[in-house]
């Protein structure tokens, strides 16, 4: 059973003694939660409240540590976790609308892609277009030749 003392430390307590936990361990709570409410029989929804989590968030947080064990339970990063809009199609269509006219702009291959289906900003056409290297290249003149010129 977890437990709190009067200077906020967290332990977790049992017959024959007791163990710190730390304040930043959330596999740990989370076990512990699990524990309290599938083991010592104070039910689901007790066990939640006692946590801080909703009892739809508790069998979210039990199916992952079924599924998975103790590494399900490690909280992940918000937010996408790949590129939604920049798929390999998309990347294909920019490279292939580049080549074909390689004078076009962002905002024209944007615009296309746009009218097939495909939602997509102009900044992100033109990241890609930079990570590969598909941006014009102005010609470079050396000192030397512009020297000659004069």
């Amino acid at each position: 059973m977890l437990e709190i003392d009067s200077k906020n430390a967290s332990y977790l307590s049992g017959p024959r003694g007791s163990l710190p936990v730390r304040e930043d361990d959330e596999i740990t709570f989370k076990l512990a939660m699990l524990f309290e409410g599938q083991c010592e029989g104070i039910g689901p929804c007790e066990a939640a409240k006692k946590f801080g989590f909703t009892r739809q968030r508790y069998y979210q947080i039990l199916q992952q540590f079924i599924e998975q064990g103790a590494k399900g339970l490690k909280g992940l990063k918000p937010g996408p976790k790949g590129d939604y809009r920049r798929t390999d199609e998309v990347v294909r269509q920019i490279i292939r609308y580049k080549f074909l006219d390689p004078q076009v702009s962002s905002e024209v291959i944007s615009q296309k892609l746009n009218q097939n289906g495909f939602p997509i900003a102009i900044r992100s056409v033109e990241r890609v277009i930079s990570e590969y290297g598909l941006q014009k290249k102005t010609p470079y003149l050396s000192t030397r030749k512009r020297a000659d010129r004069d």
